[in-house]
């Protein structure tokens, strides 16, 4: 079927390890890729989120290096990356390896690092809304740490990564991303408090109908940190800060300031006195929040197709009120939801471009898969062999 992918694990990692450097790599590092079906856009506000890992990710193929040097290569990327453990640039350098620089500078702030690695990256599926970057990161830490004898907590590689992510890269992240990808369980569905880090994993009910992780992506490719996404955040903030502002609540510093902080009933009272994107940010908080909770209800009943529904608003919301979707993905999105056999779905992570999740019914997989490709690449030819679509199981977190 054209487009279509059902993955295997793919290791041509240690394939080209092996062409590169002649020897059998030390050791293979992987983190899963996730999906968030309930919670977007309110991890930076320290809200509850949901999420799945997939099982599908990156792979690290990594040897120890005694010098301390860093030596990368991606197989998504045509440029070679390099960098010394003890004098990683202190900004930047505007290319695919600004996350691992991060990394390794954020980890050598709190251990001190000798050994550098030989390594080869893969991801198993195309870059774009399945938190990619966090999953990069943190595979990478996971080998950077072992051929420094390192030996870490999931907070604590949380922590780095999240620092590597917001301090040194600049994207305004929560901890959504990295938390799915390290405490999720296969076949739970992991339900975060981001403000105290506190998660349940909530199993999937034996009397649930059959599903799906399905993953579609539109062949549109994005960078976060330069899209509008840090304006987003920037935007929803202003708006708990004017709320704290109107309803005499002390405040702090701006960047101290998130709408987890404002009751729901201070919005209510003065969400009208907001500007327009500003109320409509908070909005799409408050009514996320809301979904998130009657979500884990129905999921702790088996109630699969109130879960999808809910999906479905909060994809609806992401469009509306958070305003995110270019005409590809707001195109893929609206086919996906018509099709019979989804139980629901959205945009998966920030929403400008990348791609959509859904939650399906997997006897509908072809079915489903062949009619959102004609529709889709009927409305956008171009992207013909750059959409793809794949159908995922959940898995484990990473192992440590």
């Amino acid at each position: 079927m054209s487009g279509v992918f059902f993955i295997f694990v793919s290791m041509r990692c240690i394939d080209k390890f092996e062409e590169v450097y002649r020897r059998t790599p030390d050791g293979l590092s992987f983190c899963p890729y996730r999906v968030c079906p309930l919670g977007a856009h309110v991890d930076h506000q320290y809200g509850k989120v949901t999420g799945f890992a997939l099982d599908k990710g990156i792979n690290i193929a990594f040897s120890r290096k005694m010098n301390g040097v860093v030596e990368l290569a991606s197989l998504q990327f045509e440029k070679r990356a390099q960098w010394h453990v003890r004098s990683v640039p202190e900004t930047k350098q505007g290319d695919w390896a600004d996350y691992l620089r991060g990394a390794t500078l954020k980890l050598g702030q709190r251990f001190p690092l000798v050994c550098g690695m030989s390594a080869v990256i893969e991801g198993s599926m195309p870059i774009g809304g399945l938190s990619s970057s966090a999953a990069v990161i943190i595979a990478f830490l996971k080998a950077l740490c072992i051929v420094n004898d390192i030996h870490l907590s999931r907070k604590e590689i949380l922590d780095v990564a999240l620092d590597a992510e917001f301090n040194y890269v600049g994207v305004s992240v929560g901890k959504l991303d990295q938390s799915c990808e390290l405490y999720s369980k296969k076949e739970h569905l992991l339900y975060l408090d981001t403000l105290d880090d506190s998660y349940e994993l909530i199993p999937v009910p034996s009397d649930v109908k059959p599903w799906k992780v399905a993953v579609f992506f539109s062949g549109v490719e994005r960078t976060l940190a330069g899209s509008k996404f840090n304006m987003r955040v920037d935007e929803v903030k202003s708006a708990a800060y004017a709320l704290k502002a109107f309803s005499g609540m002390e405040y702090a510093k701006f960047d101290q300031t998130y709408l987890r902080d404002v009751p729901r009933e201070v919005y209510d009272q003065y969400k009208d006195r907001l500007p327009d994107n500003w109320r409509k940010r908070a909005e799409h908080f408050y009514s996320e929040q809301d979904r998130v909770v009657r979500g884990s209800v129905a999921w702790r009943r088996g109630d699969i197709v109130s879960f999808g529904k809910l999906i479905t608003e909060s994809g609806s919301s992401s469009i509306n009120n958070w305003e995110t979707g270019s005409p590809e993905l707001k195109t893929l999105y609206e086919t996906i939801i018509r099709q019979d056999g989804v139980y629901g779905g959205r945009f998966s992570g920030a929403g400008f471009k990348g791609c959509c999740m859904a939650l399906i019914d997997p006897s509908y997989a072809d079915s489903i898969a062949e009619a959102v490709e004609r529709d889709y690449l009927s409305a956008f030819p171009l992207l013909k062999g750059k959409y793809k679509f794949y159908c995922c199981e959940t898995s484990d977190g990473v192992e440590l």
